[in-house]
């Protein structure tokens, strides 16, 4: 008989880290990381790991306490992920399970993952009925807006961290200098590497069909969030008129979310962000509805727990690399060959640096 496990306590920790490249995107650059890092302490004194990306500095503390707040409701329970969502869920509903609150609950979630494989002495691709395996993946963490020159030689630079694909940031004023970056970048690596573009929600539903039949041309393998997020009838209509598949969900909150917009025909592949799409729990529900769809479902950031949810989605795509979380990191998610390679290691892959923790702490 499986002996029950029960949580004795959360601890959410504040910090600010520095980013190995700062990222200028079409709306605005980002050049610090700020982490909501999360424990999960069992009766059993096992521990899990797992933070959130609060995008913003301004939202660190105000997301710190409402994973303080959320831990509170559920101490002593039993560590049982999908009872957890669901006492939550009932108790945020009439708050609104959307921004800050679905971010904490999504760390709750994941920290509760993490913290029940390595009670049970399992990495989490094998907790959730899979395995660990190599899964391909693209560097993101560059190739922001910037001169053509210094696109090809950041590209360069990510590729010869062992990858075979990268994203360049698109949404320059001028349509024909995105046009000449990606052409720039596309001649400097060759036809063989794999590239994909992103307009971070910066067009018109005119101007992403206009922007976007230029590139049709261009080899790129999606065209990523061209029009704002939640316009499922404009992306609609962009992903219709366009013969580059178009990309979004890193903005759904929710497995809802991408029911709409997949009911909607607002795209040609998904890629869920883990900490807004409700956790672990979120993503497995995500997932069976990408398989249902039989549409490509894709990462966004959150490396190390999404390589290992990628082994366990039925129509996996491509896992987005981004190392903003390393400064604060004893262990490090593998790259080889093209490919991310989870590791066999209990749990998620995470563990702390705790000297990098205490100096990057927001006190």
């Amino acid at each position: 008989m499986t002996e029950t496990i029960r949580i004795a306590r959360f601890v959410a920790r504040p910090v600010i880290v520095p980013m190995n490249l700062p990222l200028q995107t079409s709306t605005g650059a980002v050049a610090r990381a700020p982490l909501v890092l999360i424990d999960c302490e069992t009766d059993q004194g096992v521990r899990g790991h797992a933070y959130l990306f609060s995008i913003t500095p301004a939202a660190l503390r105000p997301l710190t306490a409402m994973v303080g707040e959320m831990a509170e409701m559920i101490a002593g329970d039993e560590l049982l992920p999908f009872e957890i969502e669901r006492k939550l869920s009932q108790r945020f509903t009439l708050l609104g399970l959307a921004g800050l609150q679905r971010l904490a609950q999504s760390g709750i979630d994941m920290v509760a993952w993490d913290a029940l494989a390595r009670a049970r002495g399992l990495p989490l691709a094998r907790l959730l009925g899979g395995a660990p395996k190599p899964v391909r993946a693209y560097n993101s963490k560059g190739l922001g807006i910037m001169p053509a020159g210094a696109a090809v030689d950041e590209a360069q630079k990510l590729l010869a961290e062992g990858f075979h694909a990268a994203k360049i940031r698109v949404g320059r004023p001028d349509a024909r200098e995105d046009l000449n970056v990606v052409r720039a970048v596309r001649k400097a690596v060759g036809d063989q590497v794999t590239l994909m573009c992103d307009y971070n929600q910066a067009l018109t539903v005119a101007e992403a069909i206009s922007r976007g039949e230029m590139l049709d041309d261009e080899g790129l393998l999606w065209i990523e969030e061209p029009i704002r997020h939640d316009d499922y009838a404009g992306c609609a209509r962009v992903a219709d008129a366009l013969r580059t598949p178009v990309q979004i969900g890193e903005n759904f909150d929710s497995a809802f979310s991408m029911l709409s917009a997949l009911s909607a025909e607002a795209c040609d592949f998904v890629m869920p962000d883990v900490q807004r799409i409700g956790g672990v729990t979120g993503w497995l529900r995500a997932a069976s509805l990408a398989h249902a769809a039989g549409i490509e479902m894709s990462t966004h950031l959150f490396s190390e727990v999404s390589a290992h949810l990628l082994c366990v989605t039925p129509t996996a795509h491509w896992l987005e690399y981004v190392d903003w979380a390393d400064a604060v990191l004893a262990t490090r998610l593998t790259i080889k060959d093209g490919f991310a390679l989870p590791s066999e290691e209990p749990g998620n892959g995470i563990q702390w640096d705790e000297a990098a923790v205490a100096r990057y702490l927001v006190s």
